[in-house]
This record gives structure tokens, sequence and C-alpha cells, in this order.
């Protein structure tokens, strides 16, 4: 007996088949009852008819939504069918009745659906969300694996600080203090020295007491870093990788989208090349809209929210002033006051995804931007070593894997694009 998935039931028409799944949902017709069933590839409907044994209709009698169960029975084409395909079943086996399901088709607020967001992720649209996220990931690492780019992998426990001290989470690390990692990029340029082009894909962490539909405390994050690299390589890569991203996407995940009630059309016009703009331009438009940027300040979720819809698809705003950024990024040769560096805004509100910038590469510059933001050399003795030891320019980038999936999907805000979201005020379940 051939063990088949939802997804390819197709393959097996004409043919007797097990499917091991949980009941989506019930009905039944006089002697005809129907059976849903999904297992995490898709939903087929299971007719119970006169093939079925008698078993089996009392079995039924039974079923309660996420009951688990085993349904064996021949596979037939119907268009009518969700999928085109249906299982005349032959036999029921309930493996565990489920208790009532606390998710119900009413409607529940947040705080009951996060509580229960072990359970939540079953729902057909979270369901969708999660797949998307699994493509987005595939298709980041096909696109620079593809380019040359080696996965090395970053610690997520480090020494010291990558973005600035206020938004570390500390822990004790046998009789010494250590860090979550807020980003592997420093690392990321110590194995660019050694393998040229490289990305790291992992948990980052930031302590940030932020509630808005844009922050997590942990969140995924997609680095890739070029030694000799300069700015124009990352627009180069940025917008060639999220371009293609979502044309994977609308091309493998199409009815993921569509069940999402995602509209098509602002992801078809993602298409290389993405518009540029600078701080200071950034700063006229705001001005004109009503929004007060005092100089030198960095732009905030509300700013970049109200730029995005200015644009039809992404847009990069570049030369942001140097105090406003990490330590790390080089300064402009012609205005030292503003950094080589570049945002990556998504269209429809979405905000910021990618940031990225020139990296310094001088040994005195950095040792005193050390000093101006406050860092203990101690912990940066080895990063440090790096323009010791055949410095050379170099240039990354860092994608939010969340923040991206989010603008692809539609969705409202962050926490539903991660299977279980870290909050401000949340770490259940």
């Amino acid at each position: 007996m051939i063990h088949a998935y939802v997804e390819g039931i197709g393959c097996h028409a004409g043919e007797r088949v097990r499917i091991k799944g949980w009941v989506s949902h019930l009905r039944s017709s006089g002697k005809i009852k129907f059976v849903v069933v999904r297992d995490g590839t898709g939903v087929v409907q299971c007719v119970l008819g006169p093939e079925t044994d008698a078993g089996s209709f009392e079995a039924f009698d039974q079923l309660t939504q996420e009951t688990s169960l085993v349904v064996t029975g021949t596979v037939r084409e119907d268009r009518r069918a969700p999928g085109g395909y249906e299982l005349l079943a032959e036999n029921l086996e309930i493996v565990q009745r489920a208790l009532p399901f606390p998710i119900t088709p009413k409607e529940h607020g947040v705080a009951f659906l996060m509580e229960n967001r072990h359970l939540w992720l079953r729902s057909s649209k979270q369901h969708s969300v999660i797949r998307i996220r699994a493509e987005v990931m595939r298709a980041c690492r096909d696109y620079l694996d593809g380019r040359g780019f080696l996965e090395v992998d970053a610690p997520i426990l480090t020494p010291s600080a990558a973005e600035g001290t206020t938004t570390l989470f500390e822990t004790e690390y046998f009789g010494s203090k250590a860090y979550l990692s807020q980003s592997g990029q420093l690392y990321n340029e110590a194995t660019c020295a050694a393998f040229g082009r490289v990305y790291c894909f992992g948990p980052t962490f930031r302590a940030e007491k932020s509630k808005t539909r844009r922050h997590l405390t942990e969140f995924w994050m997609l680095e890739p870093e070029i030694a000799f690299g300069t700015l124009d390589d990352v627009y180069d890569v940025a917008e060639g990788l999220v371009s293609s991203v979502v044309e994977r996407i609308l091309e493998k995940r199409k009815d993921d989208l569509l069940n999402l009630e995602r509209d098509l059309a602002p992801l078809e016009r993602v298409v290389a090349p993405f518009g540029r703009m600078s701080y200071a331009e950034a700063r006229e438009r705001l001005a004109e809209k009503g929004f007060d940027v005092p100089e030198g300040a960095d732009l905030g979720g509300d700013e970049e929210t109200e730029l995005s819809r200015s644009f039809d698809k992404p847009v990069f705003i570049h030369s942001y002033p140097a105090k406003a950024k990490a330590f790390y990024m080089q300064p402009d040769a012609a205005n030292p006051a503003l950094a080589l560096c570049a945002d990556l805004i998504a269209p429809e509100g979405y905000g910021e995804i990618v940031g990225g910038s020139e990296r310094i590469y001088d040994l005195a510059l950095l040792e005193q931007r050390l000093v101006e933001f406050g860092l203990p050399r101690e912990a940066f003795e080895w990063y440090l070593d790096l323009r010791r030891y055949g410095s050379a320019p170099h240039s990354g980038f860092g994608l939010g894997l969340e923040r991206t999936v989010a603008w692809i999907c539609g969705v409202k805000h962050i926490r539903e694009t991660i299977p279980f979201p870290r909050l401000m005020y949340r770490v259940y379940p």
C-alpha cells in the first residue's frame, strides 16, 4: 500500500493509497459522508460511501476537528473537489480523537491567537505564510549559491556588540559576560577575507523596547559580505536577490499568495533596477508631507512608510549621516560626515528590508570609531586584526527575513511571519 502525500496525490489517480493526517472539517449528505483531511502538504476530500466498510461509518461519528487518522482508498479525479482529486475511502482508522479545538471559525483576539500560536499554525492562512517563508529562504540561498557565495555560519553567542550596546541581550558565560548576536556581519567580514564572497543566515537578537508591527526581539537575517566589494555591489546583489525572490514566490507559491488574498500586481512590478534617493532628498520629501526629521537623525518607521508610498517598487535611500549609522560604516571620501550606505525600503508601507554599506578597512579609522561609539576595544581586538593582516575594501548587507515575508505576503504584522514570535511582551509558547 502506497503512503501518498496530498500535494502529489494526482500522480496516483486510479490507485489505492493511504493518507495520514488530521481532520480539517466534516460534512454529510444522506448516506454519503465527507472528511476533509490535511496532511501538511495540502487538503483532500475523503468520501465515505458504498465502498466504505461499516466500521469506518461508525468511526465517522466519533471524528472531531484535528482528530488524527489514517484513510485508505482509491484516488479519483474530480474537478469539484479541493485540488481536483478526492479519495474514495475504504477504511478510516482513528489514531487519536482530538478534544474540542479551541480555535473556532468565530473571531478571536490577537492575544488569544498568540497564546495558542502552537495551534494557530494549523490554520490555512498561517500555513500559507510559513510555506512562503520557507520558499523565500530557499530562494535566497539558491540566488547566492548560484553566484559563488559560500554559506558560513556565524556564532550566536558573542563577546561584543555589532549594532550598538543599548539593544544587547546579556547572558552569564562561565564567569564572564556574553551576548546574543545582533548580527553575523562582523564574523562575515572575517570569513569573506578567507573565502571572498560569503553569507550567513540565522537568528539575531535585539533587545528593543518596541511594540511596532515591524519589530521582533528574535528574527532571522540573511547577511552577504563581499571582499573588495563597493556600495555598487550592495546595490547590484540586493536588488537582484530581492527581484529573484519575489519572482520565485510568484512562480511557486502563487496559490498561497491567493489564499492570503494578496494583490499580485504590486509584486509583479518588483523588477530590477530599483530607484535611488539620497537621505537629503528623503528629508525634503518628508518635510513637504509634514514630517520633521532633525538633521542627522535616522529615519523611523513612520517616515519609511510615507516614503514607500511614493514608489511602486522598492527604493534605495543612501548617504545617511555617519553618526546615525553603525560604527563600522565607511565614510564617503567626498563628504566624511556621510556614510557609504543604503537602506532598501519596500513599497506599500512595509519599510526597510535591507541595510548595507561599505565597511571601514583602515585600522586607525576603525580604532577611532570604537572610541567615538564608546565600545570596549578589548572585545574587538580580533575584529581589528582583520585590518592588520591583509585589509581590503569590502561591503555587505543584511536582509530581514520576517519583514521581507510580511511585505511579500501582505500581512499586517511581522509576528505572523515566524512560527513562534518573540516580542517584548511575549516569550510563550
